[in-house]
C-alpha cells in the first residue's frame, strides 16, 4: 500500500473509531454485519494495487477459497464478502468500505439546487443524531482518494473490485 494511501486509510478508521467510541450506543456495525456490503464496488487504481499486492503475499490456498467466494458470489452482493456477512480482504479493504455505517453528508440533487444530506446506515443513529465532528464529507473523502491516486500515476478511473479479486485471486 502506498504511504498516502495508508495516511488516508489510517485517517478514515480514525474517524470511524471517535464515531464509534462517541457513539458507540447507537451504532450496530461489527463483525458479520454487512448490510452496507451488498452493492457492487469500485475502487481506485491505487487501491486495486494495493489489494492486488497483498492477495499476491496470500497462500495458494486463501488465494483459491477467494476464488471460490468470487465466482459464486451473487451479483447484488460484494465478492470480497463470504456467506457468513465477512470481508474476506477487510485488513485491505477500499476506503469507501472503511467509511460505511458512519453518518455521511452527501449531496442530493443537481447543480445549484443540490442540497447537502447526512445519511448512515439504517441500523445505526436510530436515537441521536451524531457530533458535527462525527460526520465524514463524502466529496471530501471522494477529492483525497482520488487525489491520492493521481499522485501514484492513476488517472481516476475506477476498476470494479471483482475484476481486482478474480485476477488477484488466480
Amino acid at each position: 500500500m502506498s504511504n498516502r494511501l495508508g495516511e488516508v486509510t489510517a485517517k478514515v478508521d480514525a474517524f470511524f473509531a471517535r464515531v464509534e467510541q462517541r457513539h458507540g450506543d447507537d451504532m450496530q456495525c461489527g463483525t458479520g454485519c454487512s448490510d452496507c456490503c451488498h452493492v457492487r464496488l469500485t475502487v481506485t487504481s491505487i487501491e486495486a494495487a494495493a489489494i492486488r499486492t497483498a492477495l499476491a503475499s496470500w497462500p495458494s490456498a486463501r488465494r483459491a477459497a477467494l476464488a471460490a467466494n468470487v465466482a459464486a458470489a451473487p451479483a447484488e452482493r460484494c465478492t470480497a464478502l463470504d456467506p457468513s456477512g465477512r470481508c474476506l480482504i477487510y485488513d485491505v479493504r477500499p476506503v469507501v468500505c472503511r467509511s460505511h455505517g458512519a453518518p455521511i453528508r452527501m449531496r442530493q440533487g443537481e447543480g445549484k439546487t443540490s442540497l447537502p444530506v447526512i445519511q448512515s446506515c439504517h441500523r445505526n443513529f436510530n436515537r441521536v443524531t451524531p457530533d458535527a465532528d462525527c460526520v465524514l464529507d463524502q466529496e471530501t473523502l471522494s477529492a483525497l482518494t482520488l487525489a491520492v491516486d493521481r499522485a501514484a500515476g492513476g488517472d481516476g478511473a475506477r476498476v470494479e473490485l471483482v475484476s481486482v479479486l478474480a485476477a488477484g485471486a488466480d
